[in-house]
């Protein structure tokens, strides 16, 4: 297991590096420019000079990423050019009100769809299988920003039950204080999540209510609610794991566009500003942490895998 985990994280490394160099690369490619964008339409060649030295965007693109290293290894993200603040304080701000938003949003979305999922299992092929099957491809498959607007025309305009934005408190205990202002981003990224996990769920519960062992455990006169909720939900609950793990590039895309459209003062709103202006320093670090939570999702699901699962070994290849 120790072997595993060495080389995983070897992997991850690789895959970080990776990542960061491909985003740097892309960036640096797009068209437009940062000291326009920064200073302004109407900057002189002379001002837009200085800026590129004072930043370094005057040397060559290997120069440029070997010196982005060198900071990243020392904790250091450069300094926003639009904000003029460091990247590390501005994350470091934000990102705990991410972890509110998405970590409530993921929670209620697999407390709704895993049931859900067994549900619909049991009951395949009824009227009530098909119409969840229904309203979660019409979710999985409208977009985010449409939701999001959708939510605010009905919950806002026409009924006046709930405020049009986010909270806009800086602590998470300002945030948590305003809960009607949280309801529309949580329900956004909720509602969005639970439709894939729930499609999950069904095909992994129905691949498990067709194994022996429930036969078996049926046949022991076990009680169907502990036949369903001991071995049938724990069983399916691998390819859940997975694709948890997976999803953290997706939620977090996912967030980018709820806090743009209800102004949610987080990391996807902050990443969405410095794509506006090219504020390469935040685009390459908000990039990083996606990395990392990529990496470190799969990680952390392999090893709930083999604890779910004892039959999971892990040798050395």
């Amino acid at each position: 297991m120790s072997s595993y985990l060495l080389r995983r994280v070897g992997q991850a490394l690789m895959v970080v590096i990776g990542v960061m160099m491909l985003t740097f690369v892309m960036l640096h490619l797009e068209p437009g420019s940062a000291a326009r964008a920064t200073l302004g339409l109407k900057a002189t060649p002379g001002r837009i000079a200085i800026f590129n030295q004072a930043n370094g965007l005057n040397e060559p693109l290997y120069q440029q990423f070997g010196t982005y290293l060198k900071q990243v290894a020392e904790g250091n993200f450069g300094t926003s050019y639009s904000l003029q603040q460091p990247v590390s304080t501005l994350i470091a701000q934000r990102l705990p009100r991410d972890a509110v938003l998405l970590g409530i949003s993921t929670v209620l979305a697999l407390a709704l769809a895993l049931p859900l999922g067994i549900y619909q299992a049991v009951r395949r092929g009824s009227f009530g299988d098909n119409l969840l099957t229904a309203v979660a491809f019409v979710l999985y498959s409208m977009p985010d920003f449409f939701f999001a607007l959708l939510l605010i025309a009905v919950f806002c305009v026409q009924l006046h039950l709930l405020p049009p934005e986010a909270p806009q408190a800086v602590s998470v205990g300002g945030i948590l204080s305003d809960p009607r202002a949280l309801v529309l981003p949580v329900v956004t990224l909720t509602l969005v999540s639970v439709s894939g996990y729930s499609r999950y769920m069904r095909s992994s519960a129905i691949d498990s209510l067709a194994q022996e062992y429930i036969r078996v455990v049926r046949a022991k006169g076990l009680p169907e609610r502990m036949v369903l909720f001991r071995h049938v939900l724990r069983n399916s609950m691998l390819p859940i794991i997975t694709v948890l793990g997976l999803s953290a590039p997706g939620i977090v895309a996912g967030a980018v566009i709820a806090e743009e459209v209800f102004n949610y003062p987080g990391m996807g709103l902050l990443f969405f500003q410095a794509a506006t202006s090219h504020d390469y320093p935040i685009l390459l670090a908000s990039t990083l942490v996606v990395g990392i939570a990529t990496v470190a999702g799969n990680l952390v699901a392999d090893i709930i895998y083999s604890l779910l699962d004892p039959r999971i070994r892990y040798v050395s290849v």
